[in-house]
C-alpha cells in the first residue's frame, strides 16, 4: 500500500518496539510536551496481518525519531510521491520532530513494527478543535498488500473515538488505487469528492454493522493464515535433536521421519553431523534453505539463544515443546512472555511452551510434529487439547477407536496460538469437518462465544471444559476465571456440544465423523435381545428423544438376513429419524455375518446409526467403510459397550441438530423509546464520586432512557403521607417495608397487598411499621396480578454481561433455576430466555392458568439486554418482582449499581490476546 494525505505522516500497522516488551511505555519520552497527555500504553497491540504474519503496533515517541528517518528512507519514490505529493526524498529535522512529537489526543501516530525496524506509520491530526481529523498513512513498499492500512485504519478511529473524535477526513491522489481502497472498503459510509486529481474523502468513524463485519471477516481470514502456516510448512526445523533417544528432541525427529513429512527436515545438534542419518546443523542460522517450522526441544534456560537465532533466520513459526516456562512459577512465566513477545514482534506465532506439538495428516503435508509416536489415521476431525500430558492419551484412544484426525494442536501453556486461532482455522479448512477441544481455561471468552456461535452452523464442535475447581499455574496466567453459569450460557448460546469426560468426548465424535445429523428426536430401535431394547429406550427417554415405536426384537435365533431386514423396515420409516442396534452375538453364527449384513442394509439410508456390537468399543472393521487412506470414513457404524452409551451420544447431537437447524436470529433493538446519549449522561455524572447503588429515583430515571417502566410508587415516613399518596396513585395499592430483610422475602411478611381503602392503608402501614422498626415504607399503585418474574443482569468481568431470567420464589432461588445468556441477545436467544426455566410452563398456561404476555416479556428482556450493551458501567441490575400476566409484563422494583466498566476484549480493533 502506498500513501495518503499531504499533511499527516506515514501508515502504520504493529509489532514489538526494538527497546524492548515491558510492562512500561517506551523508553524514549512519551510525551509531546509538559502537560500533554501520558503515554497510552492500553493502544499497544500485536495484530495478525492477511498473510498470517505479526507485526506490533503502539503509539509513537520522540525516541522513534532514528527509525522514522530509516523508515523514511527505505520508501521508493513513488511511495513518497503517493504519501506527499512531491518528490520529498529527505524527512528534514522539523518535520522529524512534528511527526513523533504528539500529544496522544489532538495529534496521535502509531507505528508499526517488525522487530526494530518501522514498517508503516498512521496518524491524525484534530482540525480546528472540533470533532473531525485529518488521517493519513503510509506503508514500506516491502510491506504493501498485507493489510497494514485497514488495520491502522482500525486501530486509530477507535483512538479518535476514546479522544472525542467523530469524523476522519482524507486527500488522497486519485492515482492512489491500493489506498482508496483501503476506505472504501473499511466498511465506513465515505463521501468524496474530487477536485484536480485529488480526493477528498469524509465519513463518520462511529462503527457501523458493516465495518464491523468486514473487520471480522478480516481477522478471521488473517488468523486463519496465521494457523495454516503453522500446520503446512514446507520445511521443518528440530532444534534440540537429539541421539539420545530418552530425549524429547530425539521423539519429535523420530516422529517426524517417521510419518513420511513431506518437506526436508532439518536436525539442529551442535555435536553431531547427523542425527538417525539425517545431516545436522550447529545452528539454525546454518540451515542452507528456508525454514517454516522450528520445533524447539532444548531445555528451558537455553530457548532465549535459539530464539535469537530463528528471529535472524526469519522462522515463520514457533512450536517449543520445551517445559520449565509458566508452569513452574514467576520466573518461568516472565520468560515465557518474552519469548512470546518477541516472535510476534519478528512475525512469528509459537505453540507452547510445554506443548505436545502440531500434526497434519494431509496426504500433501504428513507432518507429525508431536511427541506421539502414533498418529490416528486420516479424518476429518480437528482436535485442539491445552494439556502436553493428556495429549499422547488422547491421541492413542483416538486411534484405538477408530476415529481419523485432519489435524492436531497441543498448545501446553497456550502462551500465544489459542482454540480461538484453531476455530479460525477450521471454519474455513475443507478437510475438516468436525471440531473437538479439550479446554481447561479461557483466553478470551467472549471471543470464544462469537467464534464458536458462527463456526457451530456449519461444523459441530464437542468441548471437554475441565478446570472447574483446579487450573494449571500455566493456563491460568494466560486464561480467565469463568464461573460454571458464565460457561453453561456461553455454550448453550453457542451450539456447543460440552460432555463431562475424554469418553463422552469421542463417543459424541464418532458418531459426528462417520454419521449424518438426524432430523428430529425419533429414534427406531431394533436387537436380538428385549433387555438391552429396554436398556436403550430408557436411555432415550431420559436424554429428550421421541420412541417412533416400541423396541423390536428379532430374537436370538434370527439369521443375519433377518437381522439385516428388521433393520432396514425400520430404517425406511418416514417417522424414524434416527437407529440404535443392540446386538448380542449367537454362539452358532460369527458376528461379522451380522455386520457385514447391517453395513449393506444401512447403506444410502441417509439416517444415523449408533450401534451396541460385539462389545466393541470404536469403530469394529466389520462396520467400517473404508476412507482414503484405509481408516473408517463417512457411513462407518460406531459401536458403544453398552446401550446408554450409544443412545446418550445420539440425544447430544440431536439436540445439536436442533440447534443447527433453529433459526440464527438477528441482532436486534427496540424500535422506540431508547435515548442512549441521555442514559450516559446520566451515568457520567453518577458515576464521578465512583462505584455505587443508584438510589430509587435514579435506578426509575436510568431505565426509562430504555423505556422501561417501573410501576409508579411513592417513599413515606409516616401513616399521614401514606394515606395521602395512596389518594394520589389511586386504589388499590401495596405497602411495601423498606427494609432490605423483608422487602423481597418469599413469604411477604414485608408486603401488604390490594389495599382498597383508608383503613386498609392506615391498618397496613402499622403493621409493617411493627414487624420492620423502621418507619420508611414503599406505597405503589397495584399491578395486574401475575406470575412473579425475576431480570437481571450480572457482570463476568473476563466474559462479559450476562443477562439472567427465571421465576420468582424460594425453591427458584434454592434450585438455580436461573437461565442465563450473553449479550449482545438476538431474537431468538431473547425468545429461548423466557422459555428456559423448568418453571417456565407456568407462563404459558401450565393447569388451566390464563398464559402470560411472553411478547411484552421478551421486549422487557430486549431492553434491558440493550441497555447492558450500550452502558456497560451498569455491573448489576435486578428486576423484582416483574409481574407477567395476560395484561403485560410490569415492573414493580428496581436494584441497580454502577462501576467501572469491564475489560471487553472482543471489541474494538483487531489485536492478539496480550500474553504480557
Amino acid at each position: 500500500m502506498d500513501g495518503v494525505g499531504p499533511n499527516g505522516a506515514a501508515e502504520a500497522h504493529t509489532l514489538a518496539a526494538g527497546d524492548g516488551r515491558t510492562d512500561a511505555a517506551p523508553a524514549a519520552s512519551n510525551k509531546a510536551e509538559p502537560g500533554t497527555h501520558d503515554y497510552p500504553r492500553h493502544w499497544e497491540a500485536d495484530v495478525v496481518l492477511s498473510d498470517g504474519g505479526t507485526v506490533h503496533l503502539r503509539p509513537i515517541t520522540p525516541g522513534d525519531a532514528e527509525r522514522l528517518i530509516a523508515f523514511h528512507g527505505r520508501l521508493s519514490e513513488r511511495t513518497r510521491y503517493l504519501r506527499y505529493f512531491g518528490p520529498y526524498p529527505r524527512m528534514p529535522q522539523r518535520d522529524v520532530r512534528r511527526f513523533t512529537t504528539v500529544d496522544y489526543r489532538d495529534r496521535v501516530a502509531l507505528i508499526a513494527l517488525l522487530g526494530d525496524d518501522i514498517v508503516a506509520v498512521g496518524r491524525y491530526d484534530r482540525l480546528g478543535g472540533g470533532d473531525s481529523a485529518e488521517v493519513a498513512f503510509v506503508v514500506a513498499d516491502a510491506h504493501q498488500g498485507r493489510g497494514l492500512g485497514s488495520i491502522l485504519l482500525e486501530h486509530l478511529a477507535a483512538a479518535a473515538r476514546e479522544c472525542g473524535l467523530r469524523r476522519f477526513v482524507a486527500e488522497v491522489l486519485a492515482e492512489n488505487s491500493q489506498m482508496v481502497r483501503v476506505f472504501r472498503d473499511a466498511g465506513y459510509r465515505v463521501s468524496r469528492a474530487l477536485e484536480e486529481g485529488v480526493l477528498h474523502l469524509e465519513f463518520a468513524i462511529d462503527p457501523t454493522e458493516e465495518s464491523v463485519a468486514v473487520a471480522r471477516a478480516r481477522e478471521q481470514a488473517a488468523e486463519a493464515r496465521s494457523v495454516h502456516n503453522l500446520l503446512h510448512p514446507r520445511s521443518v526445523a528440530v532444534i534440540g535433536a537429539s541421539t539420545d533417544e530418552s530425549k524429547i528432541g530425539h521423539a519429535v525427529l523420530r516422529n517426524l521421519l517417521a510419518a513420511n513429512f513431506t518437506g526436508p527436515v532439518y536436525p539442529v545438534n551442535a555435536e553431531h553431523r547427523s542425527v538417525r542419518g539425517v545431516r545436522a546443523y550447529p545452528s539454525v542460522l546454518d540451515i542452507p534453505d528456508e525454514v517454516d517450522l522450528a520445533v524447539v526441544a532444548v531445555p528451558a534456560a537455553g530457548v532465549d539463544e535459539v530464539m535469537d537465532a530463528c528471529l535472524a533466520k526469519g522462522v515463520k513459526a514457533l512450536v517449543v515443546v520445551t517445559s520449565g516456562f509458566g508452569e513452574r512459577g514467576l520466573d518461568g512465566l516472565t520468560a515465557e512472555r518474552r519469548l512470546v513477545a518477541e516472535a510476534r514482534a519478528h512475525g512469528m506465532r509459537v505453540v507452547g511452551p510445554n506443548a505436545l506439538g502440531v500434526a497434519n495428516t494431509h496426504p500433501e503435508v504428513r507432518l507429525n510434529a508431536t511427541l506421539a509416536p502414533v498418529l490416528p489415521g486420516r479424518g476429518r476431525v480437528g482436535f485442539f487439547a491445552q494439556s502436553g500430558a493428556l495429549g499422547i492419551a488422547i491421541l492413542a484412544a483416538a486411534a484405538e477407536r477408530g476415529l481419523g484426525l485432519s489435524t492436531f494442536v497441543s498448545a501446553g501453556n497456550r502462551a500465544d496460538v489459542s482454540g480461538n486461532d484453531l476455530l479460525q482455522y477450521w471454519e474455513t479448512d475443507p478437510a475438516t469437518d468436525v471440531v473437538l477441544l479439550y479446554l481447561e481455561s479461557f483466553g478470551n471468552p467472549r471471543k470464544f462465544a462469537r467464534l464458536a456461535r458462527r463456526l457451530g452452523r456449519s461444523k459441530p464442535i464437542v468441548v471437554v471444559k475441565s478446570g472447574r475447581h483446579a487450573v494449571s499455574p500455566a493456563l491460568a496466567a494466560t486464561g480467565v476465571e469463568v464461573d460454571e453459569a458464565s460457561v453453561r450460557a456461553l455454550f448453550e448460546q453457542a451450539g456447543v456440544i460440552r460432555v463431562e469426560s475424554l469418553a463422552q468426548l469421542f463417543d459424541t465424535a464418532l458418531l459426528l465423523a462417520h454419521q449424518a445429523l438426524p432430523a428430529g428426536n425419533r429414534v427406531a430401535i431394533v436387537g436380538n435381545s428385549t433387555a438391552l431394547g429396554v436398556l436403550a429406550a430408557d436411555a432415550a427417554l431420559a436424554g429428550g428423544l421421541e420412541l417412533a415405536a416400541d423396541p423390536v426384537d428379532v430374537g436370538s435365533s434370527a439369521r443375519p438376513a433377518e437381522f439385516a431386514a428388521a433393520v432396514q423396515r425400520a430404517a425406511s420409516q418416514d417417522d424414524v429419524d434416527a437407529l440404535v442396534v443392540v446386538f448380542v452375538p449367537p454362539i452358532a453364527v460369527p458376528g461379522t455375518s451380522y455386520a457385514r449384513a447391517l453395513r449393506v442394509a444401512l447403506r444410502g439410508s441417509g439416517k444415523p446409526v449408533v450401534s451396541t456390537f460385539l462389545a466393541a468399543e470404536g469403530v469394529p472393521a466389520e462396520l467400517a467403510v473404508p476412507g482414503p487412506d484405509g481408516s473408517p470414513g463417512p457411513g462407518s457404524i460406531p459401536s458403544y459397550p453398552s446401550p446408554e452409551r450409544a443412545v446418550l451420544a445420539l440425544a447430544r447431537v440431536a439436540r445439536y441438530a436442533r440447534w443447527r437447524s433453529s433459526p440464527q436470529g438477528h441482532f436486534v433493538r427496540p424500535e422506540r423509546e431508547i435515548r442512549p446519549q441521555a442514559a450516559r449522561a446520566l451515568v457520567t455524572d453518577w458515576m464521578s464520586d465512583g462505584e455505587r447503588r443508584l438510589t430509587d429515583g435514579e435506578a426509575v430515571e436510568l431505565l426509562s432512557c430504555y423505556g422501561i417502566d417501573v410501576v409508579p410508587f411513592r417513599v413515606v415516613s409516616d401513616v399521614d403521607a401514606a394515606l395521602a399518596a395512596a389518594d394520589s396513585l389511586g386504589y388499590p395499592v401495596a405497602l411495601k417495608s423498606a427494609s432490605p430483610r423483608l422487602r423481597h422475602r418469599g413469604d411477604l411478611v414485608g408486603v401488604r397487598l390490594d389495599l382498597d381503602t383508608p383503613a386498609a392503608v392506615r391498618t397496613g402501614y402499622t403493621a409493617l411499621r411493627e414487624v420492620s422498626g423502621i418507619n420508611e415504607v414503599y406505597v405503589q399503585r397495584m399491578a395486574p396480578k401475575g406470575v412473579s418474574c425475576v431480570i437481571g443482569l450480572q457482570d463476568d468481568p473476563s466474559f462479559g454481561t450476562l443477562v439472567s431470567f427465571g421465576l420468582s420464589g424460594v425453591a427458584s432461588d434454592l434450585l438455580g433455576d436461573r437461565a442465563y445468556r450473553a449479550v449482545p441477545l438476538s431474537d431468538v436467544d431473547v425468545a429461548a430466555l423466557v422459555r428456559a426455566p423448568k418453571a417456565a410452563p407456568l407462563l404459558t398456561g401450565y393447569r388451566g392458568a390464563e398464559p402470560a404476555d411472553l411478547a411484552a416479556l421478551e421486549n422487557l428482556v430486549l431492553r434491558v439486554a440493550t441497555l447492558a450493551e450500550d452502558v456497560p458501567e451498569v455491573r448489576s441490575l435486578a428486576l423484582e418482582p416483574v409481574l407477567a400476566s395476560a395484561a403485560g409484563a410490569y415492573v414493580a422494583s428496581a436494584r441497580i449499581t454502577l462501576g467501572p466498566p469491564p475489560s471487553r476484549p472482543d471489541t474494538g480493533p483487531r489485536r492478539l490476546r496480550r500474553s504480557y
